[in-house]
């Protein structure tokens, strides 16, 4: 049984969404961020950064939630990744290095100022800089994405929830958007999976904060 530790919508729904994709089975293990539950011992011996996600497969601990969605992909669904040593595959590599070191960077700049860095070290004069960043990122991946399918044409790739929900994302954090990423964002929106994981990892989080 694969386990998934994390929130609803933290980066632990990247991952709970190509699990649903994907159609393995799979259980949720919400973590009480406010009650520290990432400190705790058992977590911290999962991951002794206290982040989340974390997957859990068998005795296979991961963590960082790109390589999490490499290993799904690559283990259970290979139809979510371009053939290996292939233009498609290069580019599918810029786009997840993108994503995860440009775009959503001053996304989590800004997460760590508001809640996630102990109140002595946050400093809201950052947000100013994070948003200049977000800008100008999200600028070149709206030169980048299609008006129309996925990012690397009509075959939906693991890079694609990486980027709806890294839009996601920005769009709780009160971020501009450009139209082409805006729209871009709302088609991968309603993809049942999706709406279906919210639905499932919400009533998990819901029940678990009040026993």
């Amino acid at each position: 049984m694969i386990t998934l530790y994390g929130t609803p919508v933290s980066r632990a729904l990247r991952i709970s969404w190509l699990l649903e994709e994907l159609g393995v089975a799979w259980q949720f293990q919400f973590l009480d961020f406010a009650k520290g539950e990432n400190r705790s011992d058992w977590f911290l011996a999962l991951n002794p950064s206290g982040k989340m996600p974390v997957l859990k497969d068998g005795d296979f601990v991961l963590t960082e939630s790109a390589a999490i969605m490499q290993y799904l992909a690559e283990s259970y669904g290979a139809d979510w990744l371009p053939a290996r040593g292939t233009q498609a595959s290069a580019l599918h590599a810029q786009w997840v290095s993108f994503i995860t070191c440009e775009l959503e960077q001053p996304l989590w700049t800004i997460g760590k100022h508001k809640f996630a860095l102990p109140e002595p070290q946050r400093l809201p004069a950052i947000f100013p800089t994070a948003k200049w960043e977000f800008d100008k990122a999200a600028a070149i991946a709206e030169s980048w994405v299609p008006a129309h399918g996925y990012l690397l044409g009509e075959q939906i790739t693991l890079a694609d929830l990486l980027l709806a929900h890294t839009l996601m994302w920005a769009t709780r954090f009160e971020q501009t958007i450009p139209s082409k990423l805006a729209a871009y964002r709302d088609r991968l929106a309603k993809r049942p999976a999706l709406q279906a994981v919210l639905a499932k990892t919400q009533a998990i989080a819901d029940a678990a904060q009040a026993s």
